[in-house]
C-alpha cells in the first residue's frame, strides 16, 4: 500500500470510531434521561404512599377509639337493665 492509501484507511478508521464514541454517547444520554423520569415517577408514588401510611394510621387510631366507646356505651346499657 502507498502512503495516501494508508492515511486514507486511517482517516476512515478514525471517523468511523469518533461516529461510535458520538453515538454511544447519544444513547447513555438518552438512557439516562429515562432513567431520571423513572426515578422521578418512583420517587412521587413513594411520597403519595407515605402520606396514605399516616392516613392509615390516624383511621387506625379512631377505629380503636370508637371500639373503646362502643364498648363502654354496651356496659352501661347492660347495667341499665
Amino acid at each position: 500500500m502507498t502512503d495516501a492509501a494508508i492515511r486514507s484507511v486511517d482517516i476512515r478508521l478514525s471517523a468511523a470510531a469518533l461516529g461510535a464514541v458520538a453515538l454511544q454517547t447519544a444513547l447513555v444520554l438518552l438512557w439516562s434521561g429515562a432513567a431520571a423520569e423513572r426515578l422521578s415517577a418512583v420517587e412521587a408514588k413513594t411520597a403519595a404512599s407515605a402520606e396514605l401510611s399516616v392516613r392509615i394510621a390516624r383511621l387506625e387510631e379512631q377505629v380503636i377509639a370508637m371500639r373503646a366507646q362502643l364498648v363502654r356505651i354496651e356496659t352501661k346499657l347492660e347495667e341499665g337493665r
